[in-house]
């Protein structure tokens, strides 16, 4: 095989030559190629290397080869596939020559050829040292008996029968003499007629017998010492059985104070053929029921602490779906949330093992038979696939499945969702795994009400913070809409400088209360047509610092407080109510500074009209650094470039 592949690797090496050779002659658009080529690494593995041009002359590239055999018709033919042609050929002075030929235009194979004698050393593999045992002798034959090479002094002369098994076979054994000296041989063919046009060539290793024998001489120096060892050993054996009867029990009670200390993984292995194997076996049984037990209330601990401390469904959802096949031998898992206005809609959220096809979230419909047999089955029931499947089940079916376990959540008297769980063999379905998974659906149906109670509270909350945002600016028809405008534009420009999720909902909280203490402003003063007076300036400033007061007793709000405190503060120190500069305001603050002021000067005013889009972005552009932070003016000029492109 070694030889195999030096022969494809020689030829790779010509054919980046002729490749070579062939596009230089493309490029000066003439028949005759250009010899102006590298090939002096190529010195090591080729004897010569020569140029064979249409016209009978050759051109030698590398070294010189001596006489090149004429090609036969056959030989045009194999040129023409685009595959290299070996011959060999048997010269008085230099003995066997190896031959590669490789045509520059496999359409034109009578046209230029690379003609390449190859270095036999290499080609054997006998210029790397270690590459053959001393021991060994190696020669290599073509389909005619020729010898290629040979490491024996005189190459040996084949017997009939081994030549006849040569050709009938590819590989083999048989006896060989040389010089009187007997050798075991065997040989394997070279399969080389389909990529170079030659007759298979035969590689014969051989190895003297008195080489292979030598092992068998070393044995009766050795064969007292394992007679000897050998009685060591009936010795030893006899101390074994003595305490045969002995063992077994002591492994019975080290498995046993393993398995007190919990570690339910340990089993014993007694190969007595007798009772102790046997009680052994019951101990095995014992412990692998014990250990499925402990494991699967330790996971379902941990899914009830998962579930049981969140409150966000996503979560609760995830959390199940993945732990689930940790606790039941299951191939798939489904868990469906009903809509609470619409109990017939929901959702199927899948999960099984990567072969599954059908994953994700999938919309479904319950028919009123399928309501009517989770209200009836409230513990759970089974589901064939022989039978006709419920439409519900359709996301989770697949075709080696051949059971579900549906187990239905109940809230407030009525179905609320369900698990579903696929077994490819129900056999593998137990009474415990249903008691467990019953166990589980309970406690997700109490977390799932607890996650449905958190989001009326927090739909409720966010209802009330519009609610007071619209109060605020309706006080004043000139602001009607604004605190959602800005909070809008400055959720935007908070989501480009990468702000955090609790930082954007603060954000989002104080956009809509930032203007809450114009509650306590007089609306004479709000929806004054002229220029305010000193007196009804500050009247109007103060109302940062009144909305601050009105949101102080909200704990949970000391930092929507803050940014409503801070949000006419500007960056050079000279904004109110308290001249703060630079980072010293809130980020959120500095944000909100931005948004709130655009809209103020795009929108209009008892006592001027607003201004164009362009204008106002360019009047927060100039001030950028004074009024503004510039970091907040680059983001904000982001949002702005991608409103317009869309």
């Amino acid at each position: 095989m070694a030889i195999f592949d030096r022969l494809k690797f020689l030829e790779a090496e010509v054919r980046a030559v002729a490749s070579t050779l062939g596009r230089r002659t493309a490029s000066l658009g003439s028949e005759k190629p250009t010899v102006t080529v590298s090939v002096g690494h190529l010195a090591s593995r080729f004897k010569g290397l020569v140029l064979m041009e249409a016209g009978g002359k050759n051109v030698p590239l590398l070294g010189h080869v001596k006489d090149p055999p004429p090609l036969t018709p056959a030989d045009l033919k194999h040129l023409s596939s685009g595959k290299a042609l070996l011959t060999t050929q048997t010269s008085p002075q230099d003995g066997q020559r190896i031959l590669l030929y490789m045509a520059l235009n496999a359409q034109r194979p009578s046209g230029p050829l690379l003609l390449a004698e190859i270095e036999p050393l290499y080609l054997w593999g006998l210029k790397e040292e270690g590459s053959i045992a001393p021991t060994v002798e190696f020669l290599i034959t073509d389909h005619s008996g020729n010898v290629l090479h040979s490491s024996f002094p005189i190459p040996p002369v084949f017997s009939k029968a081994a030549m006849t098994r040569m050709k009938s076979t590819h590989s083999g054994q048989f006896p060989l003499k040389c010089e009187g000296e007997e050798y075991i041989a065997r040989f394997w063919a070279i399969f080389t007629k389909y990529e170079f046009a030659v007759p298979g060539w035969t590689v014969v290793m051989a190895e003297s017998k008195a080489s292979v024998l030598v092992p068998m001489a070393n044995f009766k120096i050795t064969f007292p010492l394992v007679v000897f060892l050998s009685l060591l050993v009936v010795l030893l054996l006899s101390v074994i059985q003595i305490r045969r009867s002995l063992n077994p029990l002591r492994k019975l009670q080290e498995g046993t104070r393993r398995i007190a200390m919990r570690e339910f993984q340990t089993r014993v292995s007694i190969v007595s053929g007798d009772e102790f194997e046997e009680l052994g076996a019951s101990f095995n049984a014992m412990a692998a029921r014990l250990g499925k037990q402990f494991n699967a209330m330790q996971v379902m601990n941990e899914i009830d602490r998962s579930i049981l401390s969140t409150l966000n469904r996503e979560k609760i959802v995830d959390t199940v779906l993945t732990r689930m096949r940790d606790l039941f031998p299951c191939d798939s898992v489904g868990l469906a949330l009903l809509e609470e206005k619409r109990p017939n809609l929901g959702l199927m959220h899948i999960k099984g093992h990567d072969s599954l096809k059908k994953k994700g979230v999938h919309s479904i419909e319950l028919t009123s038979e399928d309501t009517k047999r989770l209200h009836e089955h409230q513990d759970h029931f089974l589901v064939e696939m022989k039978e006709k499947s419920p439409q519900y089940l359709a996301p989770l079916v697949e075709p080696h499945l051949k059971l579900f376990l549906i187990l239905p959540i109940i809230l407030k008297d009525r179905p609320s969702g369900l698990v579903a769980l696929g077994y490819q063999n129900p056999v593998s379905l137990t009474e415990e795994d249903r008691i467990s998974a019953r166990q589980l659906a309970d406690q997700m149906g109490v977390a799932l009400s607890n996650a449905r109670l958190l989001e009326q509270l927090e739909e409720l909350n966010w209802g009330t913070l519009y609610a007071l945002a619209r109060a605020i600016d309706a006080k004043s028809p000139w602001t009607a809409g604004h605190s959602e405008r800005v909070t809008k534009l400055a959720l935007r420009i908070g989501q480009v400088m990468g702000l955090g999720e609790r930082q954007l909902e603060d954000l989002h909280r104080a956009g809509l209360l930032h203007d809450i203490g114009k509650i306590g402003i007089p609306p004479v003063i709000l929806d004054k047509r002229g220029k305010l007076t000193e007196e009804q300036y500050e009247i109007m400033r103060s109302h940062v610092a009144m909305g601050h007061r009105i949101l102080e007793p909200i704990s949970a709000y000391a930092r929507v407080a803050s940014i409503v405190l801070q949000h006419h503060e500007r960056f050079d120190g000279k904004g109110y109510p308290n001249g703060l500069s630079g980072e010293e305001i809130l980020l959120e603050a500095r944000i909100f500074a931005v948004a709130d002021q655009f809209d103020a000067i795009t929108s209009d005013r008892p006592y001027r009209s607003g201004m164009e889009k362009q204008k106002g972005i360019e009047f927060i552009k100039q001030g950028s650094g004074h009024f503004f932070d510039p970091k907040v003016v680059r983001a904000y000029q982001q949002v702005m470039r991608k409103q317009e492109r869309h």
